[in-house]
């Protein structure tokens, strides 16, 4: 049984560390902001908002 503990404590600070070292690798978890000027289209898909869209449906219409 203390065998047993002393392996499984092991491996917990074997990965611990591995995370730790992991993290210090990439960069302390920091990602990038990606930046997009150009408009993009998902199938039928906006690039942006409906609310800022010039061809907008007006909200009295929505309520008939």
């Amino acid at each position: 049984m203390e065998l047993f503990v002393a392996l499984l404590a092991g491996i917990v600070m074997v990965s611990g560390g591995a995370t730790f070292r992991a993290v210090l690798r990439d960069g302390h978890g920091h990602i990038p902001e990606v930046r997009s000027n150009a408009s993009w289209t998902a199938g039928d898909l906006p690039s942006e908002p409906y609310a800022v869209s010039p061809n907008r449906i007006p909200t009295a219409l929505w309520f008939r």
